[in-house]
């Protein structure tokens, strides 16, 4: 039976930043206002069930009204020098540095997320990724000049594209504002930024931090509203030129639909379903650990979490004897408390979803450890204990379907061959891992898995020079690196004359030779 966890204080300094959003939760033009629909939300602490924070909800006219911020500083900040554009990114590592408990408590707040999460992993992966495109600022470079028709001579502009409309989910709020916001604001875009009104607080701190860093009002926007009126109207927008969307698939193909109506450029980061394939060489302490922190980091609630694994047939009934136990070793509880690995999921809502893909499976798998939601003090939160299902079939739904929780499936496989097409056999491909001590085998795996990361003898971890971002069904484009810039630039051919002559050779296409 897994370690049940830790009870959950009254505590009233889990968010001190509290007061920072008394005038609403709308960013617009450099300033906080409430939003206008009429409606208001609340922000709840999913490890208590209580609120944190209520907002009033934007309407279509906030929305309006921060577009409208964003294209009036566009022409500026497009304006602006790489290396001015770079300073204020640097000052706004600097902010973000300097408030990074701020934001490690606001983030656990309104996620549930343990606070040793917060404080290790996504505030100092977003100011890393801060510094980062200080420094890509400065390399947005073009194409040389040449010669390639005549007597002309052509060069290549890379420009940004005007205002993105970017819209985040609710699992890593901090670092999907960042990923969207960073590289487009690098490019000289302005960006107004949707977060899933479950977690708007950390988004909004972020955009504080950009005009305390001195980046000018308008560039950076939040609007915080229901995805069916505020997200919609923004994907929409006649004014913005670029959606940026990250989330489900099914929400992906409404915000496709929308956007392409108004051709505008299109990125999207989508769900997942990573496979975690485990040779018959592999080390299997190693892979049995790495399984466990890549199926229960963020409580599972990552779209590269690992939830497939398949074992070659010689490992398996140790691998998931052993994965089992490692499980049960993990301790549920209050996400403020130094002893806590796993924290609770974002609602009741998604508890009871992640539930019942669970209890349906007992039909025709295995549930091997885990399967339901603690008892005692952690039963006001939406806790789910850490699970692991065998014996599934292949074509099942909790192999098929995005889970989105701490739920783990481990398949055997026999050939090397069954193995990579078991990986590949769902509609996904964001993220992957191999694992195995033959590099030639680990290199197939690497080569034959459709993913966009493929990892060997490691699951989940991600920097800021390397590009993030799916294939298939788990959308287009990519996030951090250089390769991000792809997205939030467009290429201009410019062409110059050089002759002084007024008729041109290629006229007599037009005038003949008179």
């Amino acid at each position: 039976m897994q370690n049940p966890g830790t009870a959950i204080p009254d505590r009233s300094d889990r968010f001190p930043a509290r007061e920072r959003f008394a005038d609403g939760a709308q960013y617009i033009a450099g300033r906080l206002r409430k939003g206008t629909s009429g409606r208001t939300h609340a922000v709840v602490d999913p490890a208590r069930g209580e609120e944190v924070y209520t907002y009033e909800l934007a309407s279509t006219a906030d929305v309006d009204a921060a577009v409208a911020a964003a294209r009036a500083a566009f022409p500026g900040w497009a304006g602006a020098t790489p290396a001015e554009r770079s300073d204020a990114l640097h000052r706004f590592a600097a902010v973000l540095a300097e408030r990074a408990e701020d934001f490690a408590r606001a983030e656990s707040s309104q996620c549930g997320k343990p606070l040793k999460l917060t404080r290790e992993f996504d505030v100092p992966g977003t100011i890393d990724n801060t510094a980062f495109f200080a420094g890509a600022a400065r390399q947005l470079a073009g194409q040389s000049a040449g010669e390639y028709s005549g007597d002309h001579t052509s060069y290549v502009r890379r420009e940004p594209i005007g205002v993105v409309g970017s819209v985040a989910p609710w699992n890593y709020p901090l670092q999907m504002a960042a990923w969207k916001i960073l590289p487009a604001i690098a490019a000289g875009n302005t960006v107004v930024l949707k977060p899933a009104e479950l977690t708007p607080l950390t988004s909004l701190l972020f955009a504080q931090a950009a005009t305390d860093a001195g980046i000018p009002d308008g560039v950076v926007n939040i609007v915080t509203g229901t995805g069916k009126e505020a997200g919609e109207h923004l994907v929409g927008h006649p004014d913005v030129a670029m959606t940026s969307f990250t989330g489900s698939t099914d929400v992906g193909r409404r915000v496709a639909e929308i956007a392409t109506a108004t051709v505008k450029r299109l990125h999207l980061e989508l769900g997942g379903k990573a496979p975690f394939v485990v040779f018959d060489d592999a080390d299997p302490e190693a892979a049995a650990n790495g399984a466990v922190a890549g199926a229960l980091i963020n409580t599972g609630q990552d779209c590269t979490a690992a939830t497939r694994a398949y074992v070659q047939r010689p490992l398996y009934e140790a691998f998931v004897e052993r994965t089992a136990a490692l499980m049960e070793t993990v301790r549920l509880g209050d996400p403020f408390a130094p002893g806590t690995d796993l924290g609770p999921l974002i609602s009741h809502v998604h508890r009871d979803r992640v539930a019942a893909f669970v209890d349906r499976a007992r039909a025709y798998a295995r549930v091997v450890t885990g399967g339901e939601a603690p008892r005692g003090e952690l039963e006001n939160g939406a806790y789910y204990l850490p699970t692991l299902i065998a014996d599934a079939a292949q074509d099942s739904e909790i192999v098929q379907s995005e889970i989105f929780g701490p739920v783990l499936v481990v398949l055997p496989f026999d050939s090397d061959d069954e193995g990579i097409r078991l990986a590949n056999d769902t509609p996904y491909g964001l993220a992957a891992s191999a694992w195995s001590r033959d590099v030639y085998r680990a290199n197939r795996a690497t080569r034959e898995i459709r993913a966009g990361c493929v990892w060997v003898n490691d699951h989940i971890p991600i920097i800021s020079e390397m590009p993030h971002g799916g294939y298939r069904a788990s959308g287009f484009g990519k996030d951090m690196s250089m390769y991000s810039f792809e997205e939030y630039t467009q290429i201009k051919h410019v062409m110059f004359d050089n002759t002084a002559v007024a008729r041109k050779p290629w006229h007599r296409t037009v005038f003949g030779d008179r």
